[in-house]
C-alpha cells in the first residue's frame, strides 16, 4: 500500500522498484584505502577519518536520509559504516574496547527525523560487536542554528559553547570514536572533542561517513 502511494525509487539514483540498486551499492563500497586521513579547516586535535566523499550516491544517501524520511536508507550507510570501523581496528588505529559516541544533532532536527540518524547508523553498524558501544553522550543546545550554508568562521561562532554533554556515562579506560554523517568545517568534531575531553574521555579519531 505504501509503496502505491509513494512510488519505490533508490534513495542514491532515483531508480525505481527498489529501495537501493546495485550500482549505487557499488559507489558506496569503500575503496581499499578507506577511510581515508581528511584534514579539515578546524583542527578537532585528533585524526579525522572519512570513508568517502560527500558526492554521487552517498550524497543523496545521507540528504535523503535527514531531510526525506528514508530511515530505510540507515541500511546500506550502516554496512559501509562497519566496514570503516572494522578496518580502524584492524590497523590498528582503535582497540576495543571502543564507545562510538555520535556527534551532537538539535533536538528539534532529531525530532523531525524521527530520530538521530547518526545514532540510528552507529547503533546498527555496530550492533552485533560486544566489545563496541554506542553511547549518546552529547547534545546541542537549543540555541544552535542549522549550520548549512555558513562558512568557517560562521560554524565556529555557532557551535563555540553549544555542545553539551548528556548524563549517560563513559566507560572508563574505553578509547573514544566520534562518528559524524558529513564532516565540513570540523567546528562540530572540535567542539565535541573538547567536551569529552574536559569529561576525563579518550577521544581516538573522529569517523564521517562523507568529507565536504
Amino acid at each position: 500500500m505504501l509503496d502505491l502511494v509513494l512510488p519505490l525509487e533508490c534513495g542514491g539514483c532515483g531508480a525505481p522498484s527498489t529501495r537501493w540498486c546495485a550500482a549505487c551499492a557499488r559507489e558506496l563500497t569503500l575503496s581499499v584505502d578507506a577511510p581515508r586521513v581528511v584534514t579539515p579547516r578546524v583542527d578537532p586535535g585528533v585524526p579525522v577519518f572519512a570513508l568517502g566523499r560527500y558526492a554521487g550516491a552517498r550524497r543523496r544517501a545521507i540528504v535523503a536520509m535527514k531531510d526525506r524520511g528514508r530511515s530505510d536508507l540507515s541500511a546500506p550507510l550502516a554496512r559501509s559504516l562497519a566496514l570503516g570501523v572494522h578496518r580502524l581496528l584492524r590497523w590498528g588505529l582503535l582497540e576495543v574496547p571502543v564507545a562510538v559516541v555520535p556527534a551532537p544533532t538539535r533536538g528539534w532536527a532529531a525530532r523531525r527525523r524521527g530520530g538521530d540518524p547518526v545514532t540510528r547508523i552507529a547503533s546498527l553498524a555496530t550492533a552485533h560487536h560486544p566489545d563496541i558501544r554506542v553511547i549518546a553522550a552529547l547534545r546541542m543546545k537549543a540555541l544552535a542554528r542549522d549550520s548549512a550554508g555558513l562558512d568557517s568562521a560562521a560554524r565556529e561562532r555557532n557551535i563555540a559553547g553549544r555542545v553539551l554533554r548528556t548524563r549517560r556515562r563513559l566507560p572508563t579506560g574505553a578509547e573514544i570514536l566520534l562518528v559524524d554523517d558529513i564532516v565540513t568545517t570540523g567546528a562540530t568534531a572540535r567542539e565535541s572533542v573538547r567536551i569529552l575531553h574536559d569529561a576525563g574521555a579518550r577521544v581516538t579519531a573522529v569517523l564521517a561517513l562523507a568529507a565536504a
